[in-house]
């Protein structure tokens, strides 16, 4: 036995259906939107739609689907299911590509529930109590504004599975800032913050921000408490070649250079900027490690000197000269 989130009222598990049932027939505002944005995903889609309609609540669930002008079938697959769920799926299009960041936002915006979880295409979801526990913890204390869990991390040019985050779950924005364990395809998060986070921070006007996500649960973080559940929930995939998964090196560095430079801004504009140092010292680290395993001693020496000039004070960072003589040794190894 359980307690419905809005109603108060008991609820088993054999009812979960017949409560669905009872908001869709009722025409009710569904209490959690779940936004999918996809592109491409003829493949994935409909696992990923399939594992948001398992879902066992005792409130209303409305999917939203932005699509950002596939090319492939996926268009007409999600329409098949808003056809088949017209309470249930909504599906957005548009005549062109609008790109990662606009599909997310307009696909957001375009949500009714209080709380909004996120599902990208090629992703699934793998507990059909996930948006259940999730909205409980929400609904017990009004200061949380996010829940998160563990998750399953597919690589599909290998088929390896690993649990996400491999270690601790950090709920605190501080730490946070060093290291996101909040996974996109696991969190649930109050639409009124999501919101305010699109119009305060205007992600658009940031187009170095090689993704959409940690921006925003790190500014969220900053406004409000987290809570994470240790339990996996969902699975990502990742595949060969996406943003943040890449077999170019350069690539790689990029990417988590923007995550680095994504946490200075944030701890700057919301946090008391005393960490920026650190994230400068990490930010260098990263790419001179990748470094010590790919290109060339010039390629390594141009990005050391590239980050002293930036910011000075990293000369007297002893991991990067570590990391040289690592390089170097690895060299003569291959020899």
């Amino acid at each position: 036995m359980g307690t419905s989130p809005k109603t108060g009222e008991e609820f088993r598990e054999d009812n979960y259906e017949f409560l669905i049932l009872n908001f869709e027939l009722k025409g009710m505002t569904p209490l959690v939107s779940v936004c999918v944005t996809t592109y491409n995903h003829a493949k994935y889609i409909a696992q990923a739609l399939e594992s948001i309609l398992r879902q066992r609540t005792s409130f209303g669930v409305e999917i939203v689907v932005g699509d950002d002008c596939s090319s492939d079938d996926t268009v007409a697959i999600c329409q098949r299911y808003a056809e088949q769920y017209p309470d249930r799926v909504r599906l957005l299009t548009t005549p062109q590509n609008m790109g990662m960041r606009a599909n997310y936002r307009r696909t957001i915006e375009a949500a009714r529930g209080e709380y909004i979880a996120i599902c990208d295409g090629d992703d699934f979801w793998s507990d059909d109590e996930k948006l259940q526990l999730q909205v409980a913890e929400l609904e017990k204390d009004n200061k949380v504004g996010l829940c998160y869990s563990r998750s399953k991390r597919f690589y599909e040019g290998t088929a390896e599975e690993w649990s996400y985050p491999r270690g601790e779950m950090y709920c605190d924005f501080g730490r946070l800032l060093f290291d996101n364990t909040v996974d996109n395809v696991t969190a649930l998060a109050r639409r009124d913050l999501v919101l305010q986070y699109y119009r305060e921070v205007c992600p658009e006007q940031h187009p170095e921000w090689l993704t959409d996500d940690q921006p925003m649960w790190l500014w969220v973080a900053a406004k409000s408490k987290v809570v994470a559940l240790e339990r996996v929930t969902a699975t990502h995939r990742l595949l060969k070649e996406s943003q943040s998964q890449s077999q170019n090196y350069l690539k790689r560095i990029a990417f988590c250079d923007s995550l680095m430079d994504i946490s200075v801004w944030m701890d700057l504009a919301v946090g008391d900027g005393s960490r920026v140092d650190r994230l400068l010292r990490k930010r260098m680290e990263v790419a001179l490690w990748v470094l010590s395993y790919n290109g060339s001693v010039g390629e390594y020496l141009k990005r050391w000197w590239r980050d002293i000039c930036d910011t000075p004070k990293l000369f007297f960072n002893i991991a990067a000269y570590g990391l040289f003589v690592k390089k170097i040794f690895r060299m003569r190894q291959r020899r």
